[in-house]
C-alpha cells in the first residue's frame, strides 16, 4: 500500500494557540457561556480549545485498506497526526503493521519518528521536559508567537483496539516555558477528556472527563508536565458506565503507546568488546555482544532464526553467531565460520553490522530490548513497535530486501510492528504487506 502525504507550510497568520478576541487569558479557555460540561453534552466534534485544532479533514487515507490484521484486539496505532510539528503542518499519516516513511532529505521522515517516540514516552508517564529537551526545535519554523509570546506545537495519534478507534491530541507550549497546555481524548465522537490551561501562573491545567452519571463530567486539576491520559486510570473511580469507558479508552491508548523501541545501530559501537550486563539491547546496539551472551542460551529456536538471517545478510559461511568470553568479564561478538575460524564483529562492514543488529531486534521482544512495557497487561495483548530511522542506511540492496522480508514475516504475526524511514522505497514493492508513506518537502 502506498500513501502520498503532504505537510503544507504554515502562513504567517497561523499561531499557537489561537488568540481569543476577548481580553481574557489567551491560554484558550472554553468560549463564553460554554462550560466544559456543556461541551460533553452537546457537541460530538469539539470546537478548538486549549490550543487544539479540530479533527483535520485533510488527513490522507490509503486507497487500499490492506490486509485485515490477525490480532485486532491488540491495541496499536493506526494514525500519526502532526498538526504543527517541526516541518509538518496539518499532516496525518496512516500506520500499518509495517510502515515506511520515504522522501528526499528534509521532508520530515526523522521528525515523524521523533513525534511517535515522544508520544510513546508521554504515554509511559515521562515528564514533558524529559521528552522534549529542545522543545523550540519542534516548533514550526514560521510559527509566530501570540500576544503573550507563546509558541508551541501539536501532535496526536489514533489507537485501535477493543474500544474501537480512540483519538489523542496534545498541544505543547514551548515558549516562554515548556508545558502541556491542552489535551483531548475522544472515542466515537465523544470527548472523554479535555484539558485547558486556565491560569498561567499555576503549574496545573483544568481537566474535565466524561462521567455519564448524574453529573455529566468530573473536573479536577492535573499537572501541566504530564500526559493526562496516562493519569486517568489512577484518577477515575470507574463507578459509572461513562467512567469505565474513559478508563478503558485511556488504557487502550497507553498500552498502544508504551512498548516502543527506537533503534539506530551504530557500527562503531558494535565492534567494541563490552562487559557482561543485564542483556537488554540499547538503542545504538552497542551492547549486542552482551545480548547474544544471554539470548543464545535462552531461546534456541529464536537464535536459530537469527543465525539464518545473518547467514543471508553477511558475506561468507556462517554456522553460528555467538558471544566469546574474554578476560575481566568482557565479551565480544563473533561469527562461527564452521571450519574452526571465528570472525570478530570488529572485522565486519558497517552494512553487515547494521543488518545483524536490526535482524536481532525484529526477532526478540520487550524482555530483551531496552523498553518499558506495561507489566500489568498480558503479553498476548501487547504489541512492540520498533522505530528504525535510516532503515536502509549502509546496507546493500540484498540486505535491505531480506531485512524487510524478515520484518514482514514478524509483523504478520501481530506481536511486533515496524515504522521505518528510508531515503527510497522503490525496492519495497518486492515485499508484500508494506505501507509506504511518501513525504513531500
Amino acid at each position: 500500500m502506498t500513501v502520498s502525504a503532504q505537510s503544507p507550510q504554515s502562513s504567517g497568520s497561523s499561531r499557537f494557540p489561537a488568540s481569543p478576541a476577548s481580553s481574557r487569558s489567551s491560554e484558550s479557555v472554553p468560549p463564553q457561556g460554554r462550560s466544559p460540561e456543556a461541551s460533553f453534552r452537546t457537541r460530538p466534534t469539539p470546537e478548538p480549545s486549549a490550543g487544539l485544532a479540530p479533527p483535520s479533514s485533510r488527513t490522507p487515507t490509503p486507497t487500499d485498506p490492506g490486509p485485515v490484521e490477525a490480532y485486532p484486539d491488540r491495541p496499536h496505532l493506526t494514525e500519526l497526526r502532526l498538526s504543527a510539528f517541526a516541518t509538518h503542518r496539518g499532516a496525518g499519516f496512516p500506520l500499518g503493521p509495517l510502515t515506511l516513511f520515504t522522501g528526499p532529505s528534509g521532508c520530515g521522515k526523522t521528525s515523524a519518528l521523533r513525534a511517535y517516540e515522544a508520544l510513546a514516552r508521554l504515554g509511559a508517564g515521562s515528564a514533558v521536559g524529559e521528552v522534549f529537551p529542545d522543545p523550540v526545535a519542534c516548533v514550526p519554523e514560521r510559527a509566530r508567537p501570540d500576544a503573550q509570546r507563546r509558541r508551541g506545537f501539536r501532535i496526536g495519534c489514533t489507537a485501535d483496539g477493543p474500544e474501537g478507534a480512540v483519538r489523542l491530541d496534545v498541544a505543547v507550549q514551548a515558549e516562554p516555558e515548556l508545558r502541556i497546555v491542552g489535551e483531548r481524548l475522544t472515542s466515537g465522537g465523544l470527548v472523554l477528556l479535555e484539558t485547558a490551561l486556565r491560569d498561567p501562573s499555576r503549574r496545573t491545567v483544568q481537566a474535565a472527563w466524561h462521567t455519564g452519571g448524574s453529573s455529566p463530567v468530573t473536573r479536577a486539576p492535573l499537572p501541566d508536565d504530564r500526559l493526562g491520559t496516562a493519569l486517568l486510570p489512577l484518577r477515575v473511580a470507574g463507578k459509572t458506565d461513562g467512567q469505565r469507558h474513559v478508563i478503558a479508552a485511556a488504557e487502550q491508548m497507553v498500552v498502544a503507546l508504551r512498548s516502543v523501541f527506537a533503534c539506530d545501530p551504530v557500527p562503531g559501537r558494535m565492534r567494541d568488546v563490552v562487559p557482561i550486563g543485564d542483556g537488554r539491547l540499547l538503542r545504538d546496539c552497542g551492547n549486542l555482544a552482551d545480548v547474544l551472551w544471554r539470548t543464545r542460551s535462552e531461546c534456541g529456536r529464536r537464535h536459530g532464526q537469527f543465525v539464518t538471517a545473518v547467514r543471508t545478510g553477511c558475506a561468507g559461511p556462517v554456522t553460528d553467531v555467538l558471544a566469546e568470553p574474554l578476560a575481566d568479564g568482557m565479551v565480544r561478538a563473533v561469527l562461527d565460520r564452521g571450519d574452526g575460524l571465528r570472525t570478530g564483529f570488529e572485522r565486519l562492514g558497517d552494512g553487515e553490522l547494521r543488518y545483524a543488529a536490526l535482524a536481532l531486534v525484529l526477532l526478540t521482544g520487550p524482555g530483551v530490548l531496552e523498553v518499558d512495557p506495561p507489566g500489568e497487561v498480558p503479553a498476548a495483548m501487547q504489541t512492540l513497535t520498533v522505530l528504525a530511522d535510516g532503515l536502509d542506511r549502509g546496507v546493500d540492496v540484498r540486505q535491505r530486501v531480506e531485512l524487510l522480508r524478515l520484518a514482514a514475516r514478524m509483523c504478520e504475526r501481530g506481536h511486533i510492528r515496524l515504522v521505518g524511514a528510508v531515503s527510497d522505497a522503490s525496492w519495497a514493492t518486492q515485499v508484500d504487506g508494506v505501507t509506504v508513506v511518501h513525504l513531500d518537502p
